[in-house]
């Protein structure tokens, strides 16, 4: 199961996030999204956790949850749909 997770402090980095998150089950991958220019996380990413019990159970024990003064969100990632179906189309395939 993919979990959205959000609210974190920007001095996480990668192996921060995947060594909390295994405290509370097995974790397949764990990364936080990049700031392109700066290579700095943004506070945000996402966890997989192949057990969905185990993730079920790490969302109700962390959502909502504080470090450093900031709420934690973490939540059942949604579906993104493929991203030829984007509103706006493709930016490579306009017609001028």
């Amino acid at each position: 199961m993919k979990l959205f997770v959000a609210g974190f402090p920007n001095d996480f980095d990668d192996d921060d996030l995947k060594d909390m998150f295994e405290l509370y089950g097995t974790i397949t991958s764990a990364a936080f999204v990049k700031d392109r220019a700066t290579g700095k996380s943004k506070g945000f990413g996402f966890i997989e956790m192949p057990d969905k019990t185990e993730a079920m159970e790490t969302i109700s024990i962390l959502n909502g949850t504080r470090i450093k003064g900031k709420q934690l969100s973490v939540q059942k990632a949604e579906e993104r749909p493929p991203s030829n179906n984007r509103p706006g189309g493709d930016r490579f395939n306009r017609r001028y």
